[in-house]
């Protein structure tokens, strides 16, 4: 069952999926998606390997709080607007430390997937004490915006999310999922609905439904930041991205790693932009590696979970 944080009016939708005791770890989804679409199967890796795991929706998605629609037009063109449309980069931030709040959290390690690594990259830079560290996958570079994110875009790739419609049904949301995923996956990989029945069938049981909302999206992705640069990040930081991620260039993992101090990279080789099954032990292992760089006076104590 979720819990809820709240940063003013804003309710956000969280999840223990488990190993308490361990090592807080807060996981951070892509844009229009929900917490459902981190594998049941990465999340196990990392309850192994002595994480105490929470994911929550941001807002916008899941169960949290949806903002009133307004014209935002599609989420690309929001992408390149000067203002934003309905709230700031540093809200996202500050949503991910209400979590923390709620948990009893003081620090966590962070990792976030596309649009989630370029909000953990955001909190890490405007929250840095709440941070242990710092772990993005397929993510753009927090310090491009506007127009200088289309150099990490394969452009091509985005007018085929625009035109996936499918009807609101149990079988349309599979279908969807699974038009989203084929789309994700590295090309001539093969997926099946057995691949996402999993997380469709958990945003069922809880009444969502992720990749419906344009606007919603927009509003996402609009979010303009006004903080400041990678550089200033402190956290240890590791930058994973797949070779063959057909929506995200390797350049954009590139970039993180070369604008934050002592940043480690590590790109996987066959790798796309959905993360199946056949990485997890590796993004495991990854991030279990970083957790275990940060001084031992910084992993111990109550306030870590």
């Amino acid at each position: 069952m979720p819990r809820f944080a709240h940063n003013g009016d804003i309710r956000i939708a969280f999840e223990d999926l488990g190993g308490a005791g361990g090592d807080p770890l807060l996981l951070v989804m892509g844009l229009g998606t929900t917490r459902f679409w981190w594998p049941a199967g990465l999340v196990a890796e990392f309850v192994r390997r002595g994480f105490h795991v929470v994911a929550y929706d941001q807002r916008d998605a899941g169960q949290s709080t949806h903002l009133p629609d307004r014209r935002e037009g599609a989420p690309f063109r929001a992408l390149l607007r000067r203002t934003a449309p309905a709230y700031s980069a540093e809200d996202l931030t500050d949503d991910a430390v209400a979590v923390l709040d709620a948990l009893g959290w003081q620090r966590a390690h962070l990792f976030g997937h596309s649009l989630g690594g370029l909000v953990a990259q955001r909190t890490a830079i405007r929250h840095p004490e709440r941070v242990l560290t710092l772990a993005t996958s397929s993510a753009v570079p927090s310090d491009a915006r506007g127009l200088k994110v289309l150099r990490y875009l394969r452009l091509g790739r985005l007018p085929r999310f625009a035109m996936l419609h499918h009807p609101d049904t149990p079988q349309g949301n599979l279908d969807l999922a699974l038009a989203v995923a084929r789309l994700l996956v590295a090309p001539g990989r093969q997926v099946g609905a057995e691949d996402v029945r999993d997380f469709v069938d958990r945003e069922a049981a809880h009444h969502v439904t992720g990749f419906r909302d344009a606007r919603a999206q927009s509003r996402q992705v609009g979010a303009k930041w006004h903080g400041g640069p990678l550089a200033d990040v402190t956290a240890p930081t590791l930058v994973l991205h797949g070779d063959q991620d057909p929506l995200l260039r390797v350049a954009a993992a590139r970039a993180i790693a070369a604008a934050v101090p002592g940043a480690r990279l590590s790109v996987m080789p066959g790798v796309g932009h959905l993360l199946l099954g056949d990485v997890w032990t590796a993004y495991a292992d990854r991030l279990r590696d970083l957790a275990d760089r940060v001084d031992e006076q910084h992993a111990a104590g109550p306030a870590l979970g």
